[in-house]
Order: C-alpha cells, then sequence, then structure tokens
C-alpha cells in the first residue's frame, strides 16, 4: 500500500488497524529478512526564493511555533520545482498545520504570482475558512500587490518568516521532503503532463487520505479531521442533552 515508503512504526500501525497486534522487534526482524526498510527524509535545503527588496513583507505571526488547536487556523505554504524530460514543472502547496492536509495546490510553467494565488483560491474554496494565517517566505510572488490583495479581499491575514530561513516555514518544507522522498526522487517522467498526474494522485489519493504521520498519532489527515468531527458532534450532543435536562429541571 505504500509503495514500500513505510518503515517499521508505520507498518506496526497498519496492522494494528487490521487488528494485528505485533511486536515492533518482530516486524524490524521481518523486514530486514525481507530486504525492506522505510524511505528516509533527507532533504537539502534548495533556494527557490527569489525576494523582491522593495516589496513590504508581512510580519511574522508565527515565530516558529507551528501549532493550531483546529482546522483553519494557521496554514502554511511554499513552491518547489519538479524535474522532467522537458524542464521543470513548479508545484505551490498550501497545508493545515492543525491536520497537515494539503488544501491547495496548483502547477504552473513558472513561479509567478499566479501559481501561488491558484493555490490559495483552492484552499479557499474548499475550506472556507472564516479567519486563517497564511504563513510563507518572502517571495516575491507571496509579496506581490496581487497576491496581497486577494489575502485582503478574502480576510486571510498573510505572515512571513524571515529570508533565508528553512526553520522559520518548517512545515512546509517537512511536506516537500516527504514528497521528494517518497515519490519525486523515485521517478522519472518524460513529459510535464505526466509529473502533474502523477503528483495529483500522491495527494488527493494517498496523502491526505492514507499516509500516515506520527505527529497525528499515525492518523492519515483525513482520519485526523474525520477524529476531530466526530469529537465535536459528541460534544455537541452531550451539550444538547445537558440543555434538555436543564429544562426540565426548571419546569
Amino acid at each position: 500500500m505504500s509503495d514500500c515508503t513505510y518503515g517499521r512504526a508505520r507498518v506496526q500501525a497498519e496492522l494494528r488497524d487490521m487488528g494485528l497486534c505485533v511486536n515492533h522487534k518482530r516486524i524490524e526482524r521481518l523486514m530486514k529478512l525481507a530486504s525492506l526498510q522505510g524511505v528516509s527524509r533527507r532533504r537539502s535545503y534548495v533556494v527557490t526564493t527569489q525576494r523582491d527588496r522593495h516589496a513590504k513583507t508581512a510580519p511574522d505571526l508565527v515565530k516558529r511555533q507551528f501549532t493550531a488547536t483546529n482546522t483553519n487556523q494557521l496554514w502554511v505554504a511554499d513552491m518547489t520545482y519538479v524535474p522532467t524530460w522537458v524542464g521543470f514543472l513548479y508545484l505551490a502547496v498550501v497545508v493545515d498545520v492543525y491536520s497537515r492536509k494539503v488544501v491547495g495546490w496548483a502547477f504552473g510553467e513558472r513561479m509567478t504570482s499566479d501559481l501561488v494565488i491558484a493555490a490559495l483560491n483552492m484552499a479557499l474554496h474548499t475550506r472556507r475558512p472564516e479567519s486563517v494565517i497564511h504563513h510563507s517566505d518572502q517571495g516575491s510572488q507571496y509579496t506581490s500587490v496581487a497576491f496581497g490583495k486577494r489575502c485582503d479581499g478574502m480576510g486571510v491575514k498573510p505572515s512571513m518568516g524571515t529570508v533565508g530561513d528553512a526553520y522559520d516555514n518548517a512545515m512546509a518544507e517537512s511536506f516537500f521532503a516527504t514528497l521528494e522522498c517518497e515519490l519525486i526522487d523515485r521517478r522519472s517522467w518524460k513529459t510535464k503532463a505526466e509529473a502533474r498526474l502523477a503528483i495529483f494522485t500522491w495527494i488527493e489519493s494517498w496523502y491526505n487520505p492514507l499516509r500516515r504521520h506520527s505527529g497525528l498519532g499515525q492518523r492519515s489527515p483525513n482520519a485526523f479531521e474525520r477524529s476531530l468531527n466526530s469529537q465535536k458532534s459528541h460534544i455537541d450532543i452531550i451539550e444538547s442533552n445537558d440543555l434538555v435536562r436543564e429544562g426540565q429541571t426548571v419546569r
């Protein structure tokens, strides 16, 4: 299922959900016998940021504190390039910090403001946030007038890290590291259309619905959000029952 990317911890979580309780040492031993090991993220920091020194930047509202207590509170965004036989394809993404879900993405032939606006538009359309912080680097695409107007028009609060520091946008970098080690570094595409289809499939059919994250208790982003909604529904039912009981007591 994981295309030979899972290590011991995720394999153990997968077996547990199948109703099989297997000791981690046994899993390690069997994987070693079968010459299986999970892929390792060793992404070196690649500078894709092109800063416009004359553009106005947004304040850093995150300060490396990539935490949220609910969905649509904090999004992180970034861009990367995807090599193909006919040149680079560029990918912009928006990731929800709470669930690590990719809520917006867009492909382009160049790294432009239109590319990052398209990714933001997808996130806005699918999530419809009331108020959200959008954190990125200080690339010229994110400091552009067009991107600023789009954020302002939709009530999005832009936030930007410092220049040339990957840790100021660590969660977005982490997503790209996963994408690269689990897909891009293991594939070769003749055309940009092939790359688009492969990455789209990886995000929508694997990463969001199925891929387990250690930071989510070995759950996928979709499963983690479903558990949140289930908890909310349970709390709503309890509160509703309490109100009914209070009303009966008053009468």
